[in-house]
């Protein structure tokens, strides 16, 4: 049991290493196909302040002037709606549940990536009536499961259909939070002033920095310093590279996880040294040789580690493998982490079991088979 002990002390630091490296790979590894599946060359453009602090607008024109630009291949926009988004007329009015109202183009979907998760989108005939997409988000906040003729949300104190529902949007996550009608609805009925507050950009590849830095004069010639451009994709990234920096740190926890099982396993191995006098005396007055006697020592620390480390390892693929599976990422389990665990254990092993392994070859044989 003392052994079996020592080996599962092993065993978890190893898992919980090879599952940091395999969960963040993994992880990695789903940024790149969504990347490789959404693009990385979508830009937005939307207000930011004037210099005196205030909220800046976007010119009617700049969805159209952005469209001028050569390597500009594709632009839509969303405006934000002056009303509050409700399931009824029932609902107190201060329980908004941080539901914006959007007014969007009917390319919205192509440009963005997003995908619906049921119903339908926008067309030229239901962008012109009280219809309404919801966020995947909005519709959950909203109670809402499904879209059809009779779902409908109060907006502005006006009652939409909720023709759609969106799975949720990578690469424009406010869209989420968003109840989304046609253009000229949101004029007619919800007085929109038609101002765009995000316009989404999608640029030839190889020219997209140039793009960026010719976007803010663009789209506001007069005042240039009052646009924000930024690109989603960074920003995917950069969480990214905030879940590899915590990726960092559990990898530290493991590594102490198994500093203390090695521990445990020198631990183990003297006192094995203690209870076995009489065999080593017995081994040593038949002619065992002091090298041979610390080689059998040490060979017990290698396996007892090596035991550890195969079923951390083991444990370890396992967990990334459910985690990665519940998730729906693909399963990517780096060969060098695999590698450097048994080598991580077997390095352990070793220097647990050097000093008994040494201790025991001292032992003369009269000195073994004394009896304590």
């Amino acid at each position: 049991m003392r052994a079996f002990l020592s080996a599962l002390g092993i065993a978890i630091g190893i898992a919980a290493m090879v599952a940091v490296v395999g969960i963040s790979s993994s992880s990695g590894a789903e940024l790149d196909r969504t990347l490789s599946a959404l693009g990385t060359n979508l830009l937005t453009v939307s207000p930011g302040r004037t210099i005196l602090g205030e909220d800046a607008q976007l010119p009617l024109e700049s969805e159209a002037m952005i469209a001028r630009i050569a390597a500009v291949e594709a632009v839509s926009a969303i405006g934000r709606v002056d009303a509050k988004v409700y399931r009824s007329e029932h609902i107190p009015t201060a329980q908004t549940n941080g539901i914006a109202a959007y007014a969007a183009r009917q390319d919205l979907l192509a440009i963005t990536g997003a995908t619906l998760r049921g119903g339908a989108w926008l067309n030229p005939a239901t962008e012109q009536f009280p219809s309404i997409v919801l966020g995947s988000a909005a519709a959950e906040r909203l109670g809402i499961g499904s879209a059809g003729p009779d779902t409908q949300v109060v907006v502005g104190g006006v009652r939409f259909t909720v023709i759609g529902i969106l799975d949720p949007v990578p690469l424009a996550t406010e869209l989420d939070s968003a109840a989304l009608m046609g253009w000229p609805a949101a004029a007619r009925w919800l007085d929109f002033d038609e101002h765009p507050t995000t316009v989404y950009t999608r640029s030839v590849e190889s020219q997209l920095p140039s793009v960026r830095d010719r976007l803010a004069a663009t789209a506001n010639p007069s005042a240039p310093n009052e646009v924000d451009v930024s690109r989603p994709s960074d920003a995917l990234a950069a969480k990214q590279a905030t879940s590899q920096a915590f990726a960092g740190l559990l990898l530290g926890v493991g590594a102490v996880a198994l500093l203390v099982g090695g521990v445990g396993v020198a631990n183990t191995m003297v006192i094995s040294v203690l209870e076995r006098r009489p065999e080593i005396g017995l081994r040593r007055a038949l002619g065992a040789t002091r090298g041979q006697i610390r080689t059998q020592f040490l060979a017990e620390s290698l396996l007892l580690s090596a035991l550890g480390g195969a079923g951390g390892v083991l444990l370890g693929a396992a967990v990334t493998a459910g985690y990665a599976s519940y998730k729906t990422w693909p399963v990517v389990i780096p060969p060098w982490a695999l590698a450097g665990g048994v080598a991580a254990t077997l390095l352990i092993g070793a220097a647990a079991g050097l000093y008994p392994a040494t201790k025991a070859a001292r032992l003369s044989p009269t000195e073994a088979l004394q009896t304590p």
